[in-house]
């Protein structure tokens, strides 16, 4: 009895001689080990401090619910740090054709609206711009590095580029496209079910304005205007299309040019052609001051509307701008940004930065635009939305993407001429 009392005591000793240094070395090793596991961002290095945590435990030798214990230690279990883990960020790629001599003002105005969504609602997100030139194997090699890279690519701005990508075969990531697709011959393609294309397209306006003009209208003939100029070409056969398919006639005109003025010869004709045949509506693919011409030469009486085209302003612009009062009354479609400064979204962002004396291109504050809707919409898609709305900033969007087909449709705000400046109209 007295042997084994003996042999109780000395191991109790020898536990109580190890029993301080080994907590010590186990403090530190879980001080040690949660200060690195809330250094590090990677989930393999978080493990690996647990997995020492448990290691340094072990080592604890921590007695058996049966062992008799009345006369050695008491050994305090050590309470196990919760380690936060951390969701790895989504990795935006940013395709832009900024090596392009032609696109890279282009490139960085969208760029800039880009970011400013970014700064304003960076979420767990990271930006990566890739920067290419304007060359089709040149965007579709940066849009295969791209893609390999990141979790997310948004671009490119050229249909050409847009449509190699497409046609490629390899939209293996969530790809935003910030143009149409079209090929050469400007035949419609198939989107891929991995692409959401929501590039500005005087298309989609020319195809809103014909439906906005024809609410309510029967069998009613337009005539559709454009000079030779390819963006006008390609407005003019949308809303043919457009008010065709409402049932009513509508009749292409292409007006000549000399040098920036439209041929007179051409604007009395077709003032004889109005006077014979009555059109109700003019549709005018023409910018502002092309639109002017117009309207001197063959009047007022019949109504006038077209694109987004006609407002030759950025918003800011128009407080110190003479009016044009020679358009009055003549409706048209342009996005929010350039319209609403009391809109919300219109708000929420930093405008372009400006020269006091300098105006900024209207297409420029546009493209700015697409790139706050851009980084939305690539925001929502980053958080696994499948079907969402936005009250963005180029228009009203509604979004369908990850769960087959996708779709993408923006609604313009409508405007008219009033006292010589553009004005939002109220919509139902």
């Amino acid at each position: 009895m007295l042997g084994n009392l003996a042999r109780m005591f000395v191991l109790a000793a020898a536990i109580s001689g190890l029993c301080a240094p080994v907590q010590a070395n186990t403090t530190a090793v879980v001080s040690g080990a949660v200060s690195a596991a809330n250094s590090l961002l990677g989930i393999q290095t978080q493990r690996s401090a647990l997995d020492q945590l448990q290691l340094a435990q072990s080592d604890l030798a921590l007695p058996h619910p049966d062992d008799d214990m009345s006369d050695g230690p008491i050994v305090e279990a050590v309470e196990m740090p919760v380690v936060a883990v951390r969701t790895p960020p989504v990795r935006i790629a940013l395709l832009l054709p900024r090596r392009s001599e032609s696109l890279a003002q282009v490139s960085d105005a969208v760029r800039a609206g880009f970011m400013a969504a970014y700064q304003y609602e960076p979420a767990n997100i990271v930006v990566n711009l890739v920067e290419t030139g304007d060359a089709v194997q040149d965007v579709l090699s940066g849009y295969l590095e791209a893609s390999m890279r990141n979790d997310i690519v948004v671009g490119p701005l050229t249909r050409s580029g847009a449509t190699a990508i497409a046609q490629n075969g390899n939209v293996n990531k969530p790809t935003i496209a910030l143009t149409q697709l079209n090929a050469a011959d400007e035949v419609e393609m198939r989107v891929p079910a991995n692409m959401l294309v929501m590039g500005l397209s005087i298309e989609d306006e020319a195809r809103q304005v014909a439906n906005w003009a024809g609410k309510g209208k029967a069998k009613s003939k337009a005539f559709a205007i454009s000079t030779n100029a390819s963006w006008q070409r390609r407005a003019v056969k949308a809303f043919a299309a457009e008010w065709s398919h409402l049932g009513m006639t509508p009749e292409a005109m292409e007006l000549s040019m000399t040098g920036s003025f439209i041929n007179a010869a051409a604007l009395v004709q077709l003032k004889k052609r109005i006077q014979t045949e009555k059109p109700a509506l003019i549709f005018v693919a023409l910018d502002a001051a092309q639109t002017i011409q117009l309207r001197l030469a063959i009047g007022s009486e019949v109504p006038m509307i077209g694109t987004s085209q006609l407002n030759p302003l950025a918003l800011a612009d128009w407080a110190n701008s003479e009016p044009l009062r020679d358009l009055e009354g003549v409706r048209l479609l342009d996005m929010p940004w350039q319209l609403q400064t009391d809109h919300a979204a219109v708000m929420a962002y930093p405008h372009l930065a400006k020269n006091s004396e300098q105006r900024i291109s209207p297409d420029i504050e546009r493209l700015y635009a697409l790139g706050i809707d851009a980084y939305r919409v690539a925001h929502n898609i980053a958080i696994k939305k499948n079907e969402f709305n936005l009250d963005g900033v180029t228009g009203k969007l509604a979004i369908r993407f990850g769960q087959g087909a996708s779709h993408f449709e923006r609604v313009m705000q409508p405007a008219i001429y009033r006292d010589g400046m553009v004005q939002a109209l109220e919509t139902p």
